[in-house]
């Protein structure tokens, strides 16, 4: 048992669940290493993930966003087929999903793919400020 599951069973901490699920989820997303990535905080406050997508093109890669999931899918089709014969093959020629779990107000704003890297920037806006008034009632 790991000091996170004793945390997260305490009784003081009911209704944890989404938490603990997005702790989980970071920490086997965590454990891959292929592609290799980057991630920078930008001078505006954002954010930008850098993915290293050599020989991937712009059809063969996704990018999408799922409640506060980012995934990132690279998909190489008919490479594996190729009757070439190699004296040695360090580039890889699979294909990758990589999952990132975003924070609260995190957007993800433009994906850009340069000389082999993939850019996902994204930003967090402002909160807009708002006051509620709650109506007091009596009796």
């Amino acid at each position: 048992m790991t000091t996170r599951t004793i945390l997260f069973d305490s009784p003081f901490l009911l209704g944890f669940d989404h938490t603990r699920a997005l702790i989980d989820r970071a920490a086997k997303a965590a454990a891959e290493s292929y592609p290799p990535y980057n991630v920078e905080q930008r001078e505006d406050g954002g954010v930008r993930i850098t993915l290293a997508v050599a020989g991937f093109a712009p059809d063969e890669l996704s990018v999408s966003v799922e409640g506060r999931q980012l995934t990132l899918i690279g998909k190489r089709e008919g490479l594996a087929k190729t009757e070439q014969a190699f004296l040695h093959r360090g580039i890889a020629a699979r294909g990758f999903v990589r999952s990132f779990v975003l924070a609260d107000g995190l957007e993800v704003e433009t994906a850009r793919l340069e000389h082999g890297l993939l850019h996902v920037d994204m930003s967090r806006p402002e909160p807009e400020r708002t006051v509620r008034r709650i109506p007091i009632t009596a009796g």
